[in-house]
């Protein structure tokens, strides 16, 4: 059998003046600096695309972003600063990656902007060792990351450093330990170096303040291999213990997510609620299931969280189906908790500015739109991203319509009172 030879489209062979050849083998004009770094800042390049691998398209993006962190420091700092700031991005790496390119590869002025700029993106232990990664790739250890690593570790509160530095323990090879061995930050305290000894090996020494030392007592209680789950539940209510310190044979008792519940960050709330249900903890009557919805439907909550409207959708999608998306256990889904997140999402979108004008959005309908995941979300294609977008247009703008376009134009049956479920299948 001859297999055809495959031919661009004779609408994609034309360019208009102003456009040049995109990774699809069709035309676009060429973005503005300004433009790409937003684009690479907010979607990343995790997974490529359907026509281009993902180190391809990262390469290409860090080529563009090093040029405006020649040419503009003080705008493309800034631009990350607020991006990330702000939660408009789904994941904070690709702040962190311009961070790092910044810092390694930029003049002495884009360094400077860079490790002032850090303390505001690099804000939890897991960015922290995400950096550091990027940094270490690029070029290596000099001083400017040491000064600014050490900076990290001495400029946070102890009770709030004791905290990331046991949610946060390691990642990608690195930790904290490492980190303090490579960067030598000087202590400005009795009390900070007590607890840089508890870093590095464990040790709970007794300069550490009360309520640094006992929650770090307590989390030394919890590894007890004879610790009841009724005991620890006490321990996490009473010093606000994160999951991440509670050993795996507890997390799979309803009364220990119960305590962790009361206190637990919102994204970490939408990220376990499969694992609520799947435990018996979220059920249609629950005291328990009454306060996750009051949580998902608390808009300022979602804003301060800087939840991302694809983290949501991301939950939906797989909590929804009852079963992971890996195969990691089954649940059944309780229908209100649905409806929140249906909710949740439309809120994320609540400072979206209506233009007030006529649109019409086109969606690509064709076969590579089921192809692949976005943010590297799995599961979630780009026609169920672009469909749940559409339904934020169409409920933020008077006068929307959405069409599909493929070989041909045709209308699309999208409203704006449809649930996203709806939507996307």
């Amino acid at each position: 059998m001859r297999v055809p030879r495959l031919r661009t489209p004779r609408t994609m062979t034309t360019p208009l003046p102003g456009q040049e050849r995109n990774y699809a083998g069709g035309f676009a004009y060429r973005l503005e600096p300004r433009q790409q770094l937003d684009r690479f800042l907010i979607l990343g390049t995790e997974g490529g695309t359907y026509y281009v691998s993902e180190q391809k398209l990262t390469l290409d993006n860090a080529k563009a972003t090093l040029e405006l962190l020649h040419s503009d420091p003080a705008y493309a700092i800034e631009r990350t600063t607020e991006i990330s700031e702000q939660g408009r991005a789904y994941k904070n790496d690709p702040a962190l990656f311009t961070l790092a390119l910044a810092m390694e590869m930029g003049k002495p002025q884009t360094r400077a902007l860079a490790l002032e700029a850090m303390p505001r993106i690099v804000r939890t232990g897991t960015h922290l060792f995400t950096f550091v990664d990027y940094i270490t790739q690029l070029r290596g250890w000099g001083r400017g990351l040491r000064r600014a690593v050490a900076q990290w570790y001495l400029r946070r509160d102890l009770r709030e450093l004791a905290y990331q530095v046991t949610k946060y323990q390691q990642r990608g090879g690195w930790a904290h330990r490492d980190l303090l061995r490579l960067a030598h930050p000087k202590a400005d305290t009795p009390e900070r170096n007590a607890l840089f000894r508890y870093i590095v090996a464990r040790e709970i020494a007794p300069e550490l303040p009360d309520e640094t030392r006992a929650y770090l007592e307590a989390i030394e209680q919890l590894r007890q291999p004879d610790v009841t789950p009724a005991r620890a539940a006490d321990l996490i209510r009473a010093h606000a213990l994160p999951r991440e310190v509670v050993p795996t044979e507890l997390l799979t008792h309803a009364e220990v997510w119960d305590a962790l519940l009361q206190q637990m960050p919102m994204t970490a709330l939408i990220r376990n609620l499969a694992t609520m249900t799947r435990v018996g903890l979220l059920t249609e009557t629950s005291d328990a299931t009454r306060h996750v919805i009051a949580q998902l439907m608390n808009a300022e909550r979602l804003r301060k969280a800087r939840v991302h409207p694809l983290q949501v959708l991301a939950a939906l999608l797989t909590y929804n189906q009852g079963r992971g998306m890996r195969g990691d256990g089954v649940w059944t889904p309780v229908p209100a908790i649905v409806d929140a997140l249906n909710a949740a999402f439309y809120a994320t979108f609540a400072h979206v500015e209506p233009t007030g004008k006529r649109t019409v959005l086109a969606l690509d309908i064709s076969g590579s739109m089921g192809w692949g995941q976005v943010g590297g979300v799995v599961g979630l294609t780009p026609r169920a991203a672009t469909a749940a977008l559409a339904l934020v247009t169409l409920n933020a703008e008077r006068e929307a319509h959405v069409v599909g376009f493929s070989h041909q134009l045709m209308p699309l049956k999208l409203k704006p009172t449809m649930r996203l479920e709806q939507a996307i299948h």
